[in-house]
Protein backbone atom coordinates (compact mmCIF):
# COMPACT_ATOMS: atom_id res chain seq x y z
CA UNK A 1 0.00 0.00 0.00
CA UNK A 2 1.34 3.48 -1.04
CA UNK A 3 1.54 6.37 1.15
CA UNK A 4 -1.12 7.99 -0.13
CA UNK A 5 -2.88 5.62 0.11
CA UNK A 6 -2.76 4.80 3.51
CA UNK A 7 -2.87 8.72 4.00
CA UNK A 8 -6.53 8.69 2.35
CA UNK A 9 -7.60 5.75 4.53
CA UNK A 10 -6.83 7.73 7.87
CA UNK A 11 -8.34 11.11 6.28
CA UNK A 12 -11.88 8.72 5.57
CA UNK A 13 -11.46 7.28 9.52
CA UNK A 14 -11.22 10.40 10.48
CA UNK A 15 -14.12 12.14 8.17
CA UNK A 16 -16.37 9.64 9.74
CA UNK A 17 -15.63 10.43 13.14
CA UNK A 18 -15.91 13.51 13.07
CA UNK A 19 -19.06 12.70 11.12
CA UNK A 20 -20.59 11.77 14.80
CA UNK A 21 -18.62 14.04 17.02
CA UNK A 22 -21.77 15.85 18.01
CA UNK A 23 -22.98 12.75 19.72
CA UNK A 24 -20.29 12.69 22.14
CA UNK A 25 -21.32 16.78 22.92
CA UNK A 26 -24.87 15.49 24.57
CA UNK A 27 -23.21 13.00 26.97
CA UNK A 28 -22.24 13.65 29.76
CA UNK A 29 -20.84 12.50 33.05
CA UNK A 30 -23.97 11.08 35.41
CA UNK A 31 -23.92 13.38 38.08
CA UNK A 32 -24.67 10.82 40.80
CA UNK A 33 -24.48 7.32 39.43
CA UNK A 34 -21.03 0.08 39.31
CA UNK A 35 -19.78 -7.65 37.50
CA UNK A 36 -17.88 -8.37 34.66
CA UNK A 37 -16.41 -12.09 34.49
CA UNK A 38 -12.69 -12.08 34.84
CA UNK A 39 -12.18 -14.02 31.37
CA UNK A 40 -8.80 -16.40 31.31
CA UNK A 41 -5.89 -14.95 30.02
CA UNK A 42 -3.65 -16.19 27.50
CA UNK A 43 -0.59 -15.23 25.35
CA UNK A 44 0.00 -16.60 21.54
CA UNK A 45 3.62 -17.22 20.59
CA UNK A 46 3.56 -16.61 16.18
CA UNK A 47 4.20 -20.24 14.91
CA UNK A 48 6.98 -20.70 12.67
CA UNK A 49 7.92 -23.46 10.83
CA UNK A 50 11.03 -25.37 10.38
CA UNK A 51 12.04 -22.85 7.26
CA UNK A 52 11.42 -20.36 9.59
CA UNK A 53 8.77 -18.45 8.17
CA UNK A 54 5.75 -17.61 9.35
CA UNK A 55 3.10 -20.58 9.79
CA UNK A 56 -0.27 -21.22 8.02
CA UNK A 57 -2.69 -18.58 7.66
CA UNK A 58 -5.04 -20.70 10.20
CA UNK A 59 -2.02 -20.49 12.59
CA UNK A 60 -2.15 -16.56 12.28
CA UNK A 61 -5.85 -16.47 12.79
CA UNK A 62 -5.53 -18.79 16.35
CA UNK A 63 -3.00 -16.17 16.75
CA UNK A 64 -5.50 -13.41 16.51
CA UNK A 65 -8.20 -15.19 18.29
CA UNK A 66 -5.57 -15.76 21.43
CA UNK A 67 -4.63 -11.99 21.74
CA UNK A 68 -8.58 -10.80 21.91
CA UNK A 69 -11.74 -11.99 23.68
CA UNK A 70 -14.96 -10.87 23.98
CA UNK A 71 -16.50 -9.05 26.52
CA UNK A 72 -20.03 -8.46 27.40
CA UNK A 73 -20.99 -4.90 27.79
CA UNK A 74 -24.27 -2.76 28.49
CA UNK A 75 -24.63 -2.60 24.63
CA UNK A 76 -24.13 -5.72 24.06
CA UNK A 77 -21.00 -8.14 23.56
CA UNK A 78 -17.63 -6.32 22.37
CA UNK A 79 -14.16 -7.80 21.02
CA UNK A 80 -11.45 -6.16 23.39
CA UNK A 81 -7.48 -7.18 23.50
CA UNK A 82 -6.59 -9.55 26.08
CA UNK A 83 -3.76 -6.78 26.75
CA UNK A 84 -4.53 -3.61 25.70
CA UNK A 85 -1.38 -1.61 25.66
CA UNK A 86 -2.86 2.24 24.93
CA UNK A 87 -6.29 2.22 26.95
CA UNK A 88 -8.54 4.96 27.81
CA UNK A 89 -11.14 5.21 29.75
CA UNK A 90 -13.82 7.87 29.70
CA UNK A 91 -14.82 8.88 33.60
CA UNK A 92 -12.68 5.58 34.35
CA UNK A 93 -9.34 6.96 34.84
CA UNK A 94 -9.72 6.86 38.79
CA UNK A 95 -9.40 3.12 38.51
CA UNK A 96 -6.94 3.17 36.20
CA UNK A 97 -4.70 4.91 38.17
CA UNK A 98 -5.64 2.41 41.29
CA UNK A 99 -4.50 -0.49 38.98
CA UNK A 100 -1.28 1.43 37.65
CA UNK A 101 -2.39 1.89 34.29
CA UNK A 102 -1.51 5.32 32.73
CA UNK A 103 -4.90 6.35 30.20
CA UNK A 104 -3.65 7.48 26.89
CA UNK A 105 -5.85 11.18 27.39
CA UNK A 106 -8.16 12.48 30.34
CA UNK A 107 -11.17 13.75 30.10
CA UNK A 108 -11.81 17.18 30.24
CA UNK A 109 -14.67 18.95 30.12
CA UNK A 110 -14.78 23.11 29.83
CA UNK A 111 -17.44 23.89 32.90
CA UNK A 112 -15.95 21.39 35.42
CA UNK A 113 -12.47 20.84 34.24
CA UNK A 114 -10.88 18.01 35.08
CA UNK A 115 -9.93 15.41 38.15
CA UNK A 116 -6.87 17.56 39.49
CA UNK A 117 -6.27 14.55 41.96
CA UNK A 118 -5.18 12.27 39.91
CA UNK A 119 -2.34 14.06 38.63
CA UNK A 120 -2.16 12.64 34.99
CA UNK A 121 0.42 14.06 33.02
CA UNK A 122 -1.66 13.05 29.44
CA UNK A 123 -3.38 14.74 26.49
CA UNK A 124 -6.64 16.35 27.75
CA UNK A 125 -9.82 15.09 25.71
CA UNK A 126 -12.93 17.66 25.41
CA UNK A 127 -15.74 15.49 25.68
CA UNK A 128 -18.15 18.20 25.11
CA UNK A 129 -16.40 18.57 21.75
CA UNK A 130 -15.03 16.16 18.64
CA UNK A 131 -13.42 13.22 19.77
CA UNK A 132 -10.24 14.20 17.00
CA UNK A 133 -8.30 14.52 20.37
CA UNK A 134 -9.01 11.06 21.39
CA UNK A 135 -8.37 9.55 17.64
CA UNK A 136 -5.10 11.02 17.88
CA UNK A 137 -3.63 8.82 20.55
CA UNK A 138 -5.03 5.63 18.79
CA UNK A 139 -6.03 3.81 21.86
CA UNK A 140 -6.86 0.19 21.32
CA UNK A 141 -9.41 -0.32 24.12
CA UNK A 142 -12.08 2.52 25.01
CA UNK A 143 -13.94 2.28 28.14
CA UNK A 144 -16.80 4.05 29.53
CA UNK A 145 -19.45 4.42 32.35
CA UNK A 146 -23.23 5.45 32.59
CA UNK A 147 -22.06 8.55 31.45
CA UNK A 148 -22.31 7.52 27.85
CA UNK A 149 -24.97 6.51 25.88
CA UNK A 150 -26.12 4.24 23.12
CA UNK A 151 -24.95 7.31 20.59
CA UNK A 152 -21.45 8.16 22.31
CA UNK A 153 -20.93 4.11 22.56
CA UNK A 154 -21.33 3.97 18.56
CA UNK A 155 -19.03 6.97 18.04
CA UNK A 156 -16.08 5.70 20.21
CA UNK A 157 -16.56 2.18 18.55
CA UNK A 158 -15.67 3.98 15.60
CA UNK A 159 -12.48 4.83 17.18
CA UNK A 160 -11.20 1.51 19.27
CA UNK A 161 -12.87 -1.54 20.47
CA UNK A 162 -15.21 -0.09 22.81
CA UNK A 163 -16.65 -1.37 26.63
CA UNK A 164 -19.38 0.44 27.55
CA UNK A 165 -19.77 -1.04 31.97
CA UNK A 166 -23.01 -2.92 32.61
CA UNK A 167 -25.21 -0.74 34.48
CA UNK A 168 -25.80 -3.28 36.81
CA UNK A 169 -22.24 -2.73 38.22
CA UNK A 170 -22.15 1.61 38.22
CA UNK A 171 -23.39 1.76 41.59
CA UNK A 172 -20.71 0.32 43.21
CA UNK A 173 -17.34 1.60 42.77
CA UNK A 174 -15.85 -1.95 44.09
CA UNK A 175 -17.28 -3.71 41.14
CA UNK A 176 -16.35 -0.72 38.95
CA UNK A 177 -12.80 -1.38 39.71
CA UNK A 178 -13.40 -5.28 39.20
CA UNK A 179 -14.87 -4.98 35.90
CA UNK A 180 -12.22 -2.33 34.75
CA UNK A 181 -9.43 -4.42 35.86
CA UNK A 182 -11.10 -7.63 34.07
CA UNK A 183 -11.05 -5.41 31.02
CA UNK A 184 -7.48 -4.32 30.88
CA UNK A 185 -6.67 -8.32 31.20
CA UNK A 186 -5.39 -7.71 35.20
CA UNK A 187 -7.68 -9.45 37.50
CA UNK A 188 -4.92 -10.31 40.09
CA UNK A 189 -4.09 -6.61 40.25
CA UNK A 190 -8.09 -5.81 40.72
CA UNK A 191 -8.74 -7.92 43.73
CA UNK A 192 -5.88 -6.84 45.40
CA UNK A 193 -6.41 -3.12 45.16
CA UNK A 194 -10.11 -4.24 46.25
CA UNK A 195 -8.63 -5.91 49.06
CA UNK A 196 -6.00 -3.49 50.69
CA UNK A 197 -8.81 -0.77 50.11
CA UNK A 198 -11.36 -2.98 51.99
CA UNK A 199 -8.63 -2.89 55.01
CA UNK A 200 -8.24 0.60 54.98
CA UNK A 201 -11.99 1.11 54.98
CA UNK A 202 -12.34 -1.88 57.84
CA UNK A 203 -9.32 0.50 60.32
CA UNK A 204 -11.22 3.83 59.30
CA UNK A 205 -14.19 2.61 60.33
CA UNK A 206 -13.58 1.16 63.66
CA UNK A 207 -11.39 4.46 64.92
CA UNK A 208 -14.48 6.63 63.58
CA UNK A 209 -16.89 4.47 66.17
CA UNK A 210 -14.60 5.48 69.07
CA UNK A 211 -14.25 9.04 67.99
CA UNK A 212 -18.06 10.02 66.86
CA UNK A 213 -19.90 7.38 67.50
CA UNK A 214 -23.55 8.24 66.45
CA UNK A 215 -22.64 11.54 65.55
CA UNK A 216 -24.39 12.88 62.62
CA UNK A 217 -22.48 14.02 58.98
CA UNK A 218 -23.68 15.90 56.33
CA UNK A 219 -22.44 16.91 52.79
CA UNK A 220 -22.61 20.14 51.10
CA UNK A 221 -21.88 21.81 47.98
CA UNK A 222 -21.71 25.33 47.27
CA UNK A 223 -22.98 26.03 43.45
CA UNK A 224 -21.51 29.15 42.84
CA UNK A 225 -23.42 29.91 39.31
CA UNK A 226 -27.39 30.06 41.26
CA UNK A 227 -25.54 30.82 44.96
CA UNK A 228 -27.38 27.62 46.34
CA UNK A 229 -26.48 25.18 48.38
CA UNK A 230 -26.95 21.24 47.50
CA UNK A 231 -27.59 18.89 50.22
CA UNK A 232 -25.74 15.33 49.46
CA UNK A 233 -28.21 11.96 49.98
CA UNK A 234 -27.27 8.89 51.85
CA UNK A 235 -27.46 7.36 48.32
CA UNK A 236 -24.59 9.54 46.12
CA UNK A 237 -22.84 7.95 44.77
CA UNK A 238 -20.00 10.63 45.47
CA UNK A 239 -20.48 10.51 48.94
CA UNK A 240 -22.62 7.93 49.61
CA UNK A 241 -19.74 5.84 50.75
CA UNK A 242 -19.36 7.91 53.90
CA UNK A 243 -22.20 6.24 55.78
CA UNK A 244 -22.58 2.90 53.70
CA UNK A 245 -18.60 1.91 54.32
CA UNK A 246 -17.33 4.00 57.17
CA UNK A 247 -20.68 3.58 58.67
CA UNK A 248 -20.94 7.49 59.59
CA UNK A 249 -24.41 8.23 60.79
CA UNK A 250 -25.86 10.57 58.21
CA UNK A 251 -28.50 13.32 59.62
CA UNK A 252 -32.13 12.59 59.05
CA UNK A 253 -32.68 15.14 56.36
CA UNK A 254 -29.56 13.25 54.32
CA UNK A 255 -30.83 9.83 55.70
CA UNK A 256 -34.54 10.53 54.36
CA UNK A 257 -33.75 11.55 50.67
CA UNK A 258 -34.21 9.30 48.17
CA UNK A 259 -32.66 11.79 45.18
CA UNK A 260 -28.80 11.59 45.18
CA UNK A 261 -28.80 15.72 46.26
CA UNK A 262 -31.21 18.28 46.75
CA UNK A 263 -31.03 22.18 46.42
CA UNK A 264 -31.51 22.96 50.57
CA UNK A 265 -34.29 26.25 50.88
CA UNK A 266 -33.17 29.00 54.11
CA UNK A 267 -36.10 27.25 56.11
CA UNK A 268 -34.34 23.68 55.34
CA UNK A 269 -30.96 24.54 56.32
CA UNK A 270 -32.40 25.85 59.63
CA UNK A 271 -33.25 22.20 60.34
CA UNK A 272 -29.58 21.27 59.63
CA UNK A 273 -28.19 20.57 63.00
CA UNK A 274 -25.95 18.39 61.59
CA UNK A 275 -22.86 17.22 64.58
CA UNK A 276 -20.47 17.64 61.00
CA UNK A 277 -20.63 19.43 57.87
CA UNK A 278 -17.85 18.92 55.31
CA UNK A 279 -18.27 21.25 52.34
CA UNK A 280 -16.49 21.82 48.89
CA UNK A 281 -17.57 24.12 46.11
CA UNK A 282 -19.03 22.83 42.77
CA UNK A 283 -16.33 24.11 40.05
CA UNK A 284 -12.88 26.12 40.67
CA UNK A 285 -12.06 27.05 43.71
CA UNK A 286 -12.67 28.84 47.24
CA UNK A 287 -11.47 32.28 46.07
CA UNK A 288 -12.65 32.40 42.66
CA UNK A 289 -14.77 35.66 41.86
CA UNK A 290 -18.01 33.43 41.27
CA UNK A 291 -17.66 31.61 44.96
CA UNK A 292 -16.58 34.16 47.15
CA UNK A 293 -20.09 35.66 46.21
CA UNK A 294 -22.06 32.52 46.66
CA UNK A 295 -20.06 32.55 49.80
CA UNK A 296 -21.84 35.10 51.35
CA UNK A 297 -24.64 32.58 52.26
CA UNK A 298 -22.50 31.32 55.12
CA UNK A 299 -22.77 35.13 56.23
CA UNK A 300 -26.43 34.99 57.21
CA UNK A 301 -27.86 34.47 60.30
CA UNK A 302 -28.83 30.85 59.97
CA UNK A 303 -25.83 29.94 58.80
CA UNK A 304 -24.19 31.04 61.97
CA UNK A 305 -27.03 29.35 63.97
CA UNK A 306 -25.91 25.61 62.63
CA UNK A 307 -24.65 23.36 65.34
CA UNK A 308 -21.94 22.47 63.44
CA UNK A 309 -20.62 26.12 62.72
CA UNK A 310 -21.02 27.18 66.27
CA UNK A 311 -19.00 24.21 67.40
CA UNK A 312 -16.57 24.97 64.74
CA UNK A 313 -17.12 21.36 63.16
CA UNK A 314 -17.43 22.41 59.19
CA UNK A 315 -14.92 21.07 57.05
CA UNK A 316 -13.69 22.89 53.81
CA UNK A 317 -12.25 20.03 51.05
CA UNK A 318 -10.81 20.03 48.06
CA UNK A 319 -14.21 19.47 45.71
CA UNK A 320 -12.11 17.54 42.58
CA UNK A 321 -12.47 13.86 44.54
CA UNK A 322 -15.20 14.69 46.71
CA UNK A 323 -16.78 14.77 42.98
CA UNK A 324 -16.27 11.57 42.23
CA UNK A 325 -16.97 7.62 43.24
CA UNK A 326 -13.60 6.04 42.17
CA UNK A 327 -11.67 4.20 44.16
CA UNK A 328 -8.43 6.75 44.20
CA UNK A 329 -11.24 9.61 45.13
CA UNK A 330 -12.75 7.22 48.12
CA UNK A 331 -9.48 6.95 49.89
CA UNK A 332 -8.66 10.64 49.43
CA UNK A 333 -12.28 11.63 50.90
CA UNK A 334 -11.81 8.71 53.73
CA UNK A 335 -8.06 10.70 54.29
CA UNK A 336 -10.18 14.13 54.94
CA UNK A 337 -12.75 12.38 57.53
CA UNK A 338 -10.00 10.59 59.61
CA UNK A 339 -8.07 14.26 59.70
CA UNK A 340 -10.93 15.94 60.95
CA UNK A 341 -13.23 13.38 62.86
CA UNK A 342 -10.39 11.16 64.28
CA UNK A 343 -6.85 13.01 64.60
Amino acid sequence: MTQRQKAAIKTGALALILAFGTALAGCGSNADTPNAAAGEDSSAATAVGESGTSATSADSANETSAETRVVKGEFGDVTIPAHPKRPAGIYLEDYMVALGVTPVVQWYHPSWGIQDYLKLDVPQFDISGSPEALLAQQPDLIMVDGGVDQAGYETYSKIAPTYRLPESVLQDSKQILLAVADALGIPEKGQEVLDKYEQIVADDKAKLEETVGGETVAVLRLNGGDKTLALFGIKNRYTGSLYSELGLTPHPLVGEMEDYQQIISEEGLADLDADHIFIFPASGDWDSEENKEAEQIMDRAVWKSLKAVQNDHVYVVERSYWQSGGIQANMLKFEDVMKHLAP
